[in-house]
């Protein structure tokens, strides 16, 4: 039915995966995708159980896959590629023209809303670690640096537009804040290679540098010669900062900053001799020096697909239909869920569960009266009364204590496989933190840098600890139904054996001559007993009813029609099961009658326990002085109260089988869940290792080849020095990323400052899948 979408989904997907080439035409294939996976998210669950495999595009580990079986993280994947593609289109525009300009700054504001848009409402629904390139420090830098290179763009048409320089400066002092910005952010990321902070960081001064000498121009103009100098004297400052950073950035920007200070001597020179000649003006300290005013002129532009993205999917639209529009959504079937557990609860807790009370307190009550064993005496002191052949007979035919002892050991057996099912999972995650610990041990916390098992899997152990309550729980309540069994077991047998067994263990009393009043009140006493008869007659038969009703309870195709509805009148928003609460509440109102039944009940009972009360009063003043049957009663009364216990054991262990049962659902899918998490770590883990044994192998080899070389020189010294050298420690190799410097332009003395050569290079990046 849908293999047709499949294909579609899978061809949409490699069109936007393989986007390579900065071209216009990329962005429309990886909105296309992400308006598609948009409208799937409400389809299919987040563990849609395809694993998704891409690769980071910063940090020390772009050559290691991650997959995930996470619709989220394929989405966050995509908009992360889709902003790289944003960024590299501003790269590749040409800005010698102002068009040019324009494209390029429109491309970076884009470039940094997709950004902003991945951080604040992708990464937060992603259920799991995001990757070191897409936490939230590495994407914040990331921001900082697209505006920045965005503010730079309007810098640099306002130099070639000759603009004022209080306006140039302005500007060129927010391109600086951008820059440190980003660059403090990328500090505290583990994805952002120290290449890119120092080039960020020598960009901020630059640009420091390059507002303070516009505001010194102004300064001249307005005839402040003291402020001129201090401000020349504070740009040539930034300028040997920047230079500080030019052992990691690239000769282009290199040439750039020393151009700009050559320039800047120039004019302090210039401005200090003027001012100590002629003008003799005060040069103010750098913290007297009014702040430059802050020109900002971008800011995040998110592309009107992304927050909304089902929306541009249709019949005629170029992003094409959505797929899978017949598919059920994910939500219904969930709002299906939730309603099959509210219903089950209602009936089973506070109707089926009240009813169960309401019997338990009237069995109580009777065994608290020695009912009816003082009656049965009474009634029939020979033989076996009717009421406890009938109990015994229900005994043979389920083969009661048997029954039971076989409940018991099948329980037994579903909590046993229940163990060795959850064992099976704690297992498998011990070892794999012990091996993570010994891995931690052996190469140290530098170079294995992953997170611990419990911080990786902290759902898992969360999950250990909450089924290891359930069996506790469970184990307690199992020992109580054994307890209950055993102080009753040996009468259950007694039930369960002969008429003649039965007839031994209840003694007969003699026949006693009933008087009148006595006769009277057992009548009165035996019309109550079977009124009780009766009401639990009826009660059984309205559980059975209520149970039947649950169990026809369906509403499926109500939940379909209400979500065709929703689809219908709100077509661009996301289904969620909280849209379906007021459906849930109209077809949970069919079972207030129930309900009224049940508090009706309660009433009945309370007044037939008064009734019964005062009967079993009357009676017993009636009986005053006669304990002839005293024997015969508690025998009788003891065999009902095994019977009425053996009736609540069943209903026990009926209830203990269906608690394993579900259990062993839940702890399947935990022991699955740990494997799959295992193996996920050891395909980590297994790759870690090979990085790390490559490092130490080129570290080796590196020291070797020093080590030779020094001994080398030592020898060509030794016959000429009178003292041996004294061998300098090697000093550890800094760990480098191979990511391109990013490159900046040439100082020119009529255009200002400017970064990058004709078509402007700037830092981007690309994930790939």
């Amino acid at each position: 039915m849908f293999t047709g979408d499949l294909e579609a989904i899978d061809q949409i997907r490699n069109d936007a995966i393989n986007v390579r080439e900065p071209h216009i035409s990329g962005v429309r294939k990886l909105l296309a995708y992400t308006a598609q996976l948009v409208w799937m998210s409400g389809k299919f669950p987040i563990d849609i159980g395809v694993d998704f495999t891409w690769y980071p595009a910063l940090g020390y580990n772009t050559q290691r896959p991650i997959s995930q079986s996470n619709l989220k993280f394929e989405l966050a994947n995509v908009v992360y590629n889709l902003a790289s593609l944003y960024s590299q289109l501003a790269s590749s525009a040409v800005r010698t023209t102002g068009a040019g300009l324009k494209s390029a700054c429109n491309y970076f504001c884009l470039s940094a809303g997709v950004i902003s848009f991945l951080r604040a409402t992708i990464i937060p629904e992603l259920r799991l670690a995001p990757p070191e390139d897409m936490d939230n420090m590495s994407l914040e830098s990331l921001e900082h640096l697209l505006l920045a290179q965005a503010q730079e763009c309007f810098w640099q048409k306002a130099v070639m537009d000759g603009l004022k320089d209080s306006s140039v400066a302005r500007l060129a002092a927010k391109v600086s804040d951008f820059y440190i910005q980003a660059g403090e952010f990328g500090i505290k990321s583990e994805a952002i290679s120290s290449e890119w902070i120092h080039h960020m960081t020598a960009k901020h001064h630059h640009f420091a540098a390059a507002a303070q000498f516009r505001a010194a121009c102004e300064a001249l103009e307005r005839r402040k010669y003291g402020e001129e100098v201090a401000r020349l004297r504070d740009s040539l400052g930034c300028v040997n900062e920047a230079l500080k950073e030019g052992k990691w950035i690239s000769k282009t920007v290199l040439s750039g900053l020393q151009g700009l200070k050559s320039m800047v001597q120039e004019s302090l020179k210039r401005s200090e001799k003027d001012n100590d000649l002629i003008y003799l003006n005060p040069v103010p300290d750098k913290s007297e020096l009014k702040s430059i005013e802050r020109a900002t002129m971008v800011s995040l532009k998110v592309p009107k697909e992304l927050p909304d993205s089902a929306s541009v999917l249709g019949d005629h639209s170029e992003y094409g239909q959505p797929l899978f529009a017949k598919l059920v959504p994910y939500a219904v079937h969930v709002a299906a869920s939730i309603y099959a557990e509210r219903r089950d609860r209602l009936v089973n807790t506070s109707i089926i569960g009240e009813f169960e009370i309401l019997t338990t307190k009237l069995h109580e009550f009777l065994q608290s009266l020695n009912l009816p064993g003082s009656l049965q005496a009474i009634e029939k002191p020979l033989g076996l009364p009717p009421a406890l052949i009938s109990h015994a007979e229900e005994i043979r035919q389920q083969d009661g204590i048997n029954l039971l002892k076989r409940s018991v050991n099948d329980i037994n057996k579903l909590r046993k496989n229940d163990l060795a099912t959850f064992h099976e999972g704690v297992e498998v995650l011990k070892c794999e933190s012990e091996d993570d610990d010994r891995a931690r041990l052996k190469y140290g916390t530098d170079q294995w840098t992953r997170p611990p098992s419990k911080d990786a899997a902290c759902k898992l152990y969360a999950q250990v600890r909450e089924i290891e309550g359930y069996l506790q729980s469970a184990q307690s309540s199992d020992e109580l139904v054994k307890a209950k069994l055993k102080g009753c077991e040996s009468l259950l047998a007694l039930l369960g054996g002969t008429d003649q067994e039965l007839e031994e263990f209840v003694p007969s009393s003699r026949r006693a001559v009933l008087t009148t009043k006595v006769g009277r009140e057992v009548a009165t006493l035996r019309a109550c007993l079977d009124e009780v008869g009766r009401l639990e007659s009826r009660r059984r038969r309205k559980i059975q009813a209520v149970r039947e009703k649950a169990k026809a309870d369906d509403i499926n195709t109500a939940i379909l029609v209400e979500a065709a509805r929703l689809e219908r009148e709100y077509p661009m928003q996301k289904i969620e099961p909280a849209q379906f609460e007021g459906l849930f509440e109209q077809c949970l109102v069919k079972y207030d009658t129930e309900l009224k039944i049940l508090l009706k009940e309660q009433e009945e009972q309370n007044q037939l326990l008064r009734r019964l009360d005062v009967a079993n009063k009357d009676f017993l003043d009636a009986r005053a002085g006669d304990s002839s049957s005293n024997a015969r009663e508690q025998a009788l009364q003891k065999l009902e109260g095994a019977f009425l216990k053996y009736r609540e054991v069943v209903a026990n262990l009926d209830g203990g089988r269906k608690f394993y049962n579900d259990l062993a659902k839940i702890v399947g899918r935990f022991r699955d869940e740990c494997k799959s998490f295992v193996y996920q770590r050891r395909i980590e883990a297994a790759q870690m290792e090979s990085d790390v044994a490559s490092a130490m192998s080129s570290l080796c080899i590196s020291q070797s080849s020093s080590l030779n070389q020094q001994r080398m020189q030592e020898k060509q010294q030794l016959p000429y020095d009178s003292k041996a050298p004294t061998e300098k420690p090697l000093t550890a190799p800094v760990p480098t990323r191979a990511t391109a410097t990013p490159t900046g332009g040439v100082w020119d003395p009529e255009m200002g400052i400017k970064f990058g050569g004709s078509t402007g290079t700037n830092p981007t990046w690309a994930a790939h899948g």
